[in-house]
């Protein structure tokens, strides 16, 4: 997935004619806390929410201000992943997409992001989850993945989680039995450490439930 597939219809970029006021307006029909300022498919920058709180008088159009306006974007055919880490590296709620002439493309929004990444990962598939623990060094996924699929199962999805200041490294695996108790035995077996299971059995509904929130909370 490449960034170009994942703006949104719908978002329309600030004119330096445009008003602060209508900035906010159109921050909160969109549930965004930035808006991208465009002029003649330029992009000019971010404005955020609190810098127009900041400005003297909403009334009067944005160029006539002068604000300080910070530019992240991203390429159109940069990777999800490069995405995601701007976005949180910066904490924003909405990324300006651009072409190799650097004309403004559209947006991709936080709520899009994480909607995406959910189905990635098959949050809403049934199945349970798997939580090894392991070194870097021991790390084999076509391992993991035989031992799976030895006992009839397949993986869904993997989440690797590391840290800095640690030579090991947990690998979350979304697979697509509820009965993971052969699964479980045969990572036991081969040596794995299992540090925590879940059964979507009982737990399904609860994590919809939470997936649903989310989604109503980014689009309140």
């Amino acid at each position: 997935m490449i960034a170009k597939q994942l703006i949104v219809d719908g978002i329309m970029p600030l004119k330096t004619s445009d008003t602060g006021k209508m900035a906010l307006s159109w921050m909160d029909d969109y549930k965004v806390s930035h808006l991208p300022i465009v002029n003649n498919q330029k992009f000019l920058g971010l404005i955020s929410e609190l810098d127009i709180y900041n400005l003297n008088n909403f009334e009067e159009p944005l160029g006539n201000h002068n604000l300080s306006l910070i530019q992240p974007f991203v390429k159109e055919n940069q990777h999800i992943y490069d995405v995601l880490k701007l976005v949180n590296a910066l904490g924003l709620t909405l990324i300006p997409v651009l072409n190799d002439k650097e004309d403004y493309l559209g947006s991709i929004t936080l709520r899009n992001l994480v909607k995406y990444f959910a189905e990635s990962l098959s949050v809403e598939n049934p199945g349970a989850i798997i939580v090894l623990e392991m070194a870097y060094n021991n790390y084999s996924l076509t391992e993991i993945a035989n031992i799976v699929e030895s006992n009839d199962a397949k993986i869904l999805s993997t989440n690797i989680l590391s840290h800095e200041d640690s030579t090991r490294m947990e690998i979350a695996l979304k697979i697509n039995k509820l009965d993971i108790e052969a699964v479980l035995k045969t990572f036991d077996r081969y040596g794995y450490f299992v540090k925590a299971s879940f059964n979507e059995d009982t737990n399904l509904d609860d994590l919809k439930d939470r997936y649903n929130i989310l989604m109503n909370y980014l689009n309140a």
